[in-house]
């Protein structure tokens, strides 16, 4: 969690889209938990949404610059 955009370029494309896969399965999960009884910190919830969307775009810049 709390995943740097810095660190997020380092990484491989397919190592982004795995990373990408398994934080959305975490938030879903989460978020399902979240629901049937309040999280200790639900300040996490926001946390993997944002690492989400780091993940995301930088996929998204890649598809864009032609690097698959």
């Amino acid at each position: 969690m709390n995943m740097k955009a810095s660190v997020v370029r380092e990484m491989t494309t397919q190592e982004i889209k795995e990373k990408l896969e398994d934080e959305r399965l975490n938030y879903s999960k989460m978020k399902m938990a979240h629901s049937i009884s309040p999280l200790e910190s639900p300040s996490n919830l926001k946390a993997v949404r944002k690492d989400i969307a780091r993940l995301a775009t930088e996929l998204r810049n890649r598809q864009i610059n032609g690097e698959q």
